[in-house]
């Protein structure tokens, strides 16, 4: 017998290109899954894609806009197609825009709602029914620590966060007799490329804003995308068979301030 955690699942990882998502998808499969990269940069998807496949493993890639229903409809129809089934959801993608409630405008407010919110919405509502087809499924949410207390300076992305929270909870409970767990991971600052964008936006070296960064997390560094990776294989395998409509915090102790 394999004592790989997810040998033989089939994981969906959306905005699996880059970041989190994409130390996600390799983690899934260095454990055994077969796992579907959805994204919305076929350029991105199909680099990831050849990394992967020269670490010999076979991924699948989807691409689309999960705030789409058609084209989340599609995606998921092409993995069921390619792998027959669907055991691991992972709602990961997300966009960060920042301001205040002055300087947000109404589009950034709804393209921030409509990828970090209404994304998950579909891809779940998509996702559930085959799941429980099968009798058994778990879905694990990319939330933030921004969703459990509030920042100065992001009410967008922070309200978004923390409505993946509460969806992860409403999720859990409507399925808890069903089979089907629901979980969600509340990363604090990792170094992705969404870190990236943060410094751009603030006119400021990378050096400058890690160093601010460092100093919220009581452990004393920024997070790697590896380490929430690990935590979301946790709560996709067998481990956590009695956890669900949690909120995990993968922050450095920042929420614990």
């Amino acid at each position: 017998m394999s004592n790989k955690r997810v040998d033989g699942k089939v994981a969906i990882v959306t905005g699996g290109a880059s970041g989190i998502g994409r130390a996600t998808a390799e983690r899934f499969l260095e454990e055994g899954a077969r796992v579907a990269i959805v994204d919305v940069s076929e350029k991105a998807g199909q680099k990831a894609l050849s990394e992967l496949k020269e670490r010999g493993f076979d991924p699948l890639l989807a691409v689309g806009d999960v705030t789409k229903a058609a084209d989340v409809k599609r995606m998921v129809s092409e993995v069921v197609g390619h792998f027959g089934r669907i055991d691991i959801l992972f709602n990961n993608a997300g966009i960060l825009v920042e301001g205040t409630v002055e300087e947000v405008t109404e589009e950034d407010w709804d393209r921030v709602m409509a990828v970090n919110v209404k994304g998950v919405f579909l891809m779940t509502k998509e996702v559930v029914p085959l799941m429980l087809k099968q009798g058994k499924g778990t879905i694990v949410n990319n939330a933030s620590c921004s969703g459990l207390v509030g920042d100065r300076g992001a009410i967008a992305y922070n309200t978004s966060k923390g409505a993946v929270v509460l969806m992860t909870k409403c999720l859990a409970l409507d399925y808890a007799l069903k089979n089907i767990r629901v979980n969600c991971v509340c990363p604090g600052e990792i170094e992705t490329p969404m870190f990236l964008q943060e410094v751009a936006t603030r006119g400021i070296s990378a050096e400058e804003h890690r160093k601010d960064i460092c100093g919220y997390h009581p452990i004393g560094r920024l997070g790697r995308p590896r380490e929430v990776a690990n935590t979301v294989l946790f709560l996709a395998s067998d481990d956590s068979s009695f956890i669900t409509g949690t909120a995990v915090s993968v922050d450095g102790g920042y929420t614990c301030q």
